[in-house]
């Protein structure tokens, strides 16, 4: 029987989460997906996730979050980390390292689904060995589940290839994660594993990375550290659709997606409010990344 899963890109801010509202319903009545994965870790102003973004995007039509470098960027994420089977860190992080790498999950058809979230090492935060790291996994899952995804959020292309060949014939998907740059590289290896090096970005492309474009120029072309606002303009749904045999687990195909989204229509003007009692009046800190991190 065939099995068919989205695998979401990068999803970068409320500009993303508004292209994944925007863009996966059309994407679930055309393909009749099974199951969603996405890349959640840029939810939240563009670094990290919160728990009430976790919901939302579950909300959404989700059905498991991967994570990458930023996992713990936002401290409220902890507690939800440690509870839920729905939303991943890096399997190669240290033992200790509060969550989850990997997850055996159930689609609505009930076909078990395993989940697998790695980190790569080249130009990234120190990590363990992402290769030794699943081959132990893979022996946990065993028999638990014949369909197995792997988000590879990694820099290097060289790394995501290398472990596309190290696991072809023994997961479903690897997929890379990370760069927001979606490559044109997907194909099925020659063991029956569908491979892409790079699911791309789900949100703003009229900027870099999901960026303003005026604010990283300024930072590249003056050298002095700044705000990296999210941009907000051409929204779209980047990632890539697996269909799979279920009896085998191997991919019969992989396919790239990139569903532009209409932006919403601003919300009406709001009526100024006098201050609460003991409030600044201040507004609300806005949606940006410090400068200095990158995407």
């Amino acid at each position: 029987m065939e099995f068919r899963t989205l695998v979401v890109g990068d999803i970068v801010a409320k500009a993303g989460r508004q292209a994944l509202a925007g863009g996966l319903p059309v994407l679930l009545k055309a393909h009749a997906i099974d199951v969603v994965i996405a890349n959640g870790e840029n939810a939240a102003g563009g670094s990290g996730i919160t728990p009430s973004l976790f919901d939302e995007l579950r909300a959404l039509g989700v059905d498991c979050v991967t994570l990458g470098d930023h996992v713990y960027r936002k401290k409220e994420v902890v507690p939800l980390l440690a509870a839920s089977d729905r939303i991943l860190r890096p399997a190669n992080l240290p033992d200790e390292a509060v969550g989850r790498g990997w997850t055996v999950l159930e689609s609505q058809s009930g076909f078990p689904f395993a989940v697998i979230s790695l980190l790569g090492r080249t130009f990234m935060k120190p990590a363990a060995c992402p290769f030794h790291a699943v081959d132990r996994i893979l022996a946990e899952i065993g028999d638990r589940a014949k369909l197995v995804f792997v988000d590879f959020h990694a820099e290097a292309t060289s790394d995501k290839i290398a472990m596309g060949w190290h696991l072809d014939g023994r997961v479903t998907a690897l997929c890379g994660t990370h760069t927001h740059v979606q490559t044109a590289d997907e194909r099925v290896l020659p063991k029956g594993t569908a491979y892409i090096t790079d699911l791309g970005m789900t949100g703003p492309h009229e900027g870099v990375l999901g960026r303003k474009k005026e604010k990283v120029l300024s930072a590249l072309i003056t050298g002095m550290p700044t705000y990296f606002d999210v941009a907000t303009g051409d929204l779209r749904l980047q990632g890539a659709l697996v269909t799979a045999d279920t009896q085998t687990g191997l991919a019969a195909a992989i396919g790239r997606v990139s569903v532009p989204v209409a932006p919403p229509p601003p919300p009406p003007p709001k009526k100024e409010a006098a201050p609460a009692p003991g409030s600044s009046g201040a507004p609300e800190e806005p949606e940006v990344a410090d400068g200095l991190d990158a995407p």
